[in-house]
């Protein structure tokens, strides 16, 4: 029989099916990548609980809990633990501090003839175990930073090293003020989660080999970089990958003409994707219009209008046109100011074939 455990180490390194019981509003602020939401209770019989609890106590409040969940409702969510469960006999459940909701569902599945394990702590504890690890690896893990102008394809490069932590993949973005993807981004808690999770699998994976991160600003989307990351990453050791123009240009095209409509219009259908996929061009060149200064952004929202129309008609080649003059008049400007205040920290700068050699021999 497996017991009870604190080992989150173990939990989070192994991808442990985990089964967590707390209300859905409680899964949707923040959850663990492997865990799926089965609650006791739902949002609104969590809150009658709350209520009675603050207003009669723990014992009126189990009564009106078992009250709730009862019957038919009980046997439905108690089949569903041991469903799952018994497609993941390895897993473990949870609560949020490991206390009343995990024994309650732990004595069900007992009764129903199923021994379960739970984590102990809950929640509360392995978010608290995870933010503990950051401090830690921020402190320990040797950390280089892979920087480039817009458009280099450091992501494609970075996604070739062993374990590697990809900040925009956990993100869900593609780093840039036009990096919206179509499926949305996850919870803040969630993002952090997954991310503090990669880095652990990569310290114990390849300990005493650097950790090569992605240059990014605070924010990648609306996920902020922690706050311990982003100063330890502000310090850290860069390479950069350099790219001339013209292959920016094509990647950029690619990636956020071809990749992202044909993923709005799996999001969403071929002509509904497609409309959403220019407003979401549109609304991406708005939100930089005062960086960009007002005739320069009417000189490329033109370029842009023009590369839509040909587009609509079937020719999707003249985005080209704006992307090659956003990354030149904005996002290498931008680039190069940052890049001078910073190039003492500069270890290794050469293509795509230099910079992989360099951080294969890193790792050998």
């Amino acid at each position: 029989m497996r017991v009870d455990t604190q080992d989150y180490l173990s939990l989070f390194l192994n991808d442990t099916p985990l089964i967590d019981t707390r209300a859905p509003v409680e899964f949707a602020r923040g959850a663990f990548p492997d865990a799926v939401n089965l609650p006791l209770m739902t949002d609104d019989e969590r809150a009658a609980v709350g209520t009675c609890y603050k207003e009669h106590g723990q014992q009126a409040a189990m009564a009106l809990g078992h009250q709730l969940v009862n019957g038919e409702t009980k046997t439905q969510r108690i089949n569903a633990w041991l469903e799952h469960a018994r497609q993941h006999p390895t897993g473990y459940l949870y609560c949020f501090r490991g206390g009343l909701r995990s024994q309650i569902c732990q004595q069900w599945l007992h009764d129903a003839g199923l021994d379960y394990p739970r984590v102990e702590g809950g929640y509360k504890a392995m978010r608290q175990f995870l933010l503990s690890c950051l401090e830690q690896i921020c402190l320990d893990q040797k950390i280089l930073i892979l920087a480039g102008h817009t458009g280099s394809a450091k992501t494609d490069l970075l996604l070739e090293v062993p374990d590697a932590v990809d900040l925009e993949g956990i993100a869900n973005h593609r780093g840039s003020a036009f990096g919206r993807r179509a499926d949305g981004q996850p919870s803040q808690i969630d993002f952090e989660n997954r991310l503090i999770i990669a880095m652990l699998k990569h310290q114990y994976r390849h300990p005493g080999k650097p950790m090569v991160l992605e240059d990014e600003s605070r924010l990648i989307g609306r996920c902020a970089l922690p706050h311990v990351l982003r100063e330890t990453m502000a310090k850290a050791p860069l390479i950069q990958l350099q790219s001339d123009l013209e292959a920016r240009t094509e990647h950029s095209y690619i990636n956020y003409i071809l990749r992202k409509s044909a993923e709005w219009q799996q999001h969403a259908g071929d002509e509904q994707g497609f409309e959403l996929f220019i407003e979401d061009l549109r609304d991406s060149l708005f939100r930089v219009r005062k960086r960009l200064g007002g005739e320069q952004y009417t000189f490329i929202s033109e370029q842009m209008e023009h590369a839509i129309q040909a587009h609509r008609a079937g020719d999707n080649t003249e985005h080209r046109v704006w992307i090659r003059s956003l990354l030149r008049d904005y996002y290498d400007p931008m680039y190069d100011y940052q890049g001078r205040k910073h190039h003492e920290r500069v270890v290794f700068k050469g293509n795509a074939t230099a910079v992989k050699e360099f951080l294969a021999a890193l790792q050998n």
